[in-house]
């Protein structure tokens, strides 16, 4: 008698071969049968016309914070995903010295829109090192399995002090106590080490984040470190200027170790076709011996402004902050008024920097959501081409759009990988085999960005609805999401369906999944806002044989675990 058995589902096993019908057999939360017909069992889900897929496998998250508070995880748990990945971009909350933990909130706060209240009121600060970060984050129950990793950030700091905190050099000292603190790390379970070396990953008080200047000796001698250990992803969020454009600390640091080394990669305005270049240069040098890996997006990364958005086009403008204080209804009503209209819209954005002027004047970029959300719109739907159909200014038609909904309305500005106004780029990024699927940032940029639905979107647009180009096919995109991410942070255990697998598993109504337009919620502690997406179509949602989620609503059962380490494949015996 199993214990569960998903029968007569159309399997997407995760592996990229062809889809096949049959059951999964489930005992003691591992895969014992994939295909063909199986036995009884204690609890068994009709799967007839659904699809079975292996669970998500996300490893670009933000939870840090909100995993010491959320046991489930969401939004990313109602979209399917089984294992997450955090620690991402050089930002965390271990290791912290006592004195450090507003620092560190700043820091997330700034580089990754999480509200600072809200960190400050959930996060409990019951560890010092990293490893002990790990073991607090483990009593916790939880829906999904989780995997932590080192940022250089909150490292930087807590062995430099104020010399960290403000990016000054590190001495051999500070490197070999980092690279010991990495090495404990790694050794306790930890899936990686982080950092940031762009300009765009700012504090709370704008400085930039510790270890965005840091030499190659210190980079080195923590990947070293990571090497002397024998596991982890070395990640970064990177301009790809100086040191890191020619790739050369990489290659020699990959090459020496073996490790990965993953960055973003996007397709940008100001160059389009840089991306190819890159893509380009990682190929040869792999061919070479080294093992670096850029981590591209589903979608375009789409900021979302609105009246309750971190950034929309009319926040700077001094008639507008005016009003800005009160509560969502009263200012727009405020802002129906003809005198505050017009005042509003006579005004100029109120901001000296280069890129926020860009953001909140690109019009040409600007688009409405809309319901179903549409996120390859056309270039003749941008609100500055529909102002100059209308008559209006771009300015006018934005304030108006703003104001639907009663004020909750948002507009879509991608950003990033929409150079072109369609797919296509991305569609050539999500085909080449030496990138890896990333950048869904769950739980960050809670007022401006939420892209944690893109497992889904994966499915409901890239497999079934992209109507401006060709699509994927489905076990294509589902490998990209369970077995490659699974297998890149060493985590050999799942992301397939076969015998002796983790039984992480889900079974969705292909033809009635939907995403639901983002909306902002205030539900984080200290009533923080965020942003959520909800979505229709996950029938079930399994997690180590347990069933988690049933036709969207949870079950209250919590299988989730800390991941420690990578995780090997199972022998033949099991």
């Amino acid at each position: 008698m199993h214990d569960l058995v998903i029968r007569n589902g159309k399997i997407v096993d995760g592996t990229g071969a062809p889809a096949f019908t049959g059951d999964i057999a489930i005992d003691d939360g591992v895969i014992t049968s994939a295909g063909g017909k199986a036995g009884a069992a204690r609890r068994e889900i009709d799967a007839t016309g659904l699809v079975v897929a292996p669970g998500w496998v996300d490893i670009h998250t933000h939870y840090d914070g909100q995993v010491t508070w959320d046991p489930y995880l969401s939004p990313s748990s109602w979209h399917g995903v089984t294992t997450l990945v955090m620690g991402n971009c050089g930002v965390g909350f271990a290791p912290v010295q006592r004195g450090q933990e507003e620092f560190l909130i700043g820091l997330m706060e700034g580089v990754e829109d999480i509200p600072g209240t809200a960190l400050s009121e959930g996060i409990k600060w019951n560890w010092e090192s990293f490893p002990e970060y790990m073991d607090a984050i483990e009593k916790m129950k939880r829906v999904l399995d989780v995997g932590a990793q080192m940022p250089h950030g909150s490292l930087r700091t807590y062995v430099m002090g104020d010399r960290g905190a403000h990016n000054e050099e590190a001495t051999p000292d500070d490197i070999a106590k980092m690279a010991a603190l990495v090495r404990d790390a790694l050794k306790a379970g930890a899936l990686g080490f982080t950092t940031s070396r762009t300009m765009l990953h700012r504090a709370k008080n704008k400085e930039l984040v510790p270890g965005t200047f840091a030499s190659e000796a210190e980079l080195l001698g923590i990947g070293r470190a990571m090497g002397d250990v024998g596991h982890g992803v070395f990640e970064m969020a990177s301009d790809m200027v100086g040191a890191d454009a020619t790739m050369e600390w990489m290659i020699k640091l990959s090459t020496e170790t073996g490790l990965p080394i993953t960055f973003a990669m996007a397709q940008t305005d100001n160059d389009p076709t840089a991306f190819r270049r890159v893509l380009d240069r990682v190929r040869k040098y792999n061919a070479e011996g080294a093992h670096l890996v850029p981590q591209i997006p589903g979608r375009p990364t789409g900021m979302l402004m609105g009246l309750e958005s971190s950034l929309h086009p009319f926040i700077t403008h001094p008639a507008y902050k005016e009003i800005a204080h009160m509560p969502i209804d009263e200012r727009v009503a405020k802002m129906r008024e003809p005198e505050t209209r017009a005042r509003i819209l006579a005004d100029q954005p109120g901001v000296k920097d280069r890129m926020t002027t860009y953001f909140v004047t690109n019009f040409d970029k600007y688009f409405a959501l809309g319901d179903p959300p549409n996120y390859e719109p056309k270039r003749e739907d941008s609100i500055a081409a529909r102002a100059q159909r209308e008559g209006k200014t771009s300015q006018e038609l934005t304030y108006e759009m703003m104001l639907q909904r009663n004020g909750r309305e948002l507009l879509y500005a991608p950003f990033a990988n929409y150079s072109d106004y369609n797919f296509d780029a991305l569609r050539e990024m999500l085909l080449d085999p030496i990138t890896a699927l990333g950048l869904s940032d769950g739980g960050a940029h809670c007022g401006l960005i939420c892209d944690c639905s893109m497992p889904t979107y994966l499915l409901t647009h890239w497999v079934r609805d992209r109507s401006r180009g060709e699509r994927l096919p489905i076990e294509f995109v589902v490998k990209r999401q369970t077995s490659d991410t699974a297998k890149f942070y060493g985590l050999h255990d799942r992301g397939v369906l076969a015998p002796g697998m983790k039984a992480d598993v889900n079974v969705i109504d292909l033809a009635g999944l939907k995403l639901h337009p983002p909306q902002m919620v205030f539900d984080l502690p200290a009533g923080g806002r965020r942003l959520i997406q909800r979505a229709d179509g996950y029938k079930y949602t399994v997690v180590s044989g347990e069933v988690t989620f049933q036709d969207g609503k949870p079950t209250e059962a919590m299988p989730g675990k800390l991941i420690r380490g990578p995780q090997p494949a199972p022998t033949a015996s099991a």
